[in-house]
């Protein structure tokens, strides 16, 4: 009897350290499918996403606004300018994706050259907004710098260049 339930014992033990290898076999194959599929994606699209026929490309790493578009321009590009409301969506969804949260970051405008005329950094010109209510306010006189996904509505606002934000990048040929 005893030998009997020492038997069924070591088989159990057995069949469960056996179970355990498979999961761990099973979890790195699907790490390792993971990774496969992020490189391809990457090596195919070098981290930048197709819209309306321009690229767009998110940076997760919070800089000046001037450290932004210094950093936009080393790729070939410049911080993103948005031309409707479709764009600022996707813009949202790609920041949302990269962060699971809808963080606030800095896009391309200012009117840092003369208050109340903003611009875009690529020379685009500023046609669309998405500005919160009572934004632009330029408040203390210093904010010149475009964040989007600013409060709840993740509409626009104006703040100090001075801020460090993740920011989003755009060109037109990848």
């Amino acid at each position: 009897m005893k030998i009997l339930l020492v038997c069924v014992l070591g088989c159990a033990v057995m069949l469960l350290a056996g179970a355990e290898a498979d999961q761990a076999e099973n979890a790195k194959n699907d790490q390792t499918e993971r990774s496969n599929l992020v490189k391809r994606y990457t090596l195919n699209h070098r981290g930048w996403s197709r819209i309306n026929g321009r690229y767009f490309y998110f940076v997760n790493s919070p800089r000046t606004w001037v450290q932004a578009e210094k950093h936009c321009q080393a790729l070939g590009a410049n911080l993103a300018s948005v031309r409707n409301l479709q764009e600022i969506l996707w813009l949202q969804k790609l920041i949302f994706v990269a962060t699971h949260s809808y963080k606030e970051a800095w896009i391309g405008g200012s009117d840092a050259e003369q208050e109340g005329t903003w611009l875009w950094s690529d020379g685009t010109r500023f046609t669309y907004s998405y500005w919160c209510r009572g934004e632009p306010n330029n408040s203390n006189r210093r904010q010149n710098c475009l964040q989007i996904n600013h409060k709840g509505s993740k509409c626009w606002d104006d703040l100090e260049c001075y801020v460090r934000r993740p920011f989003v990048c755009v060109k037109r040929r990848c």
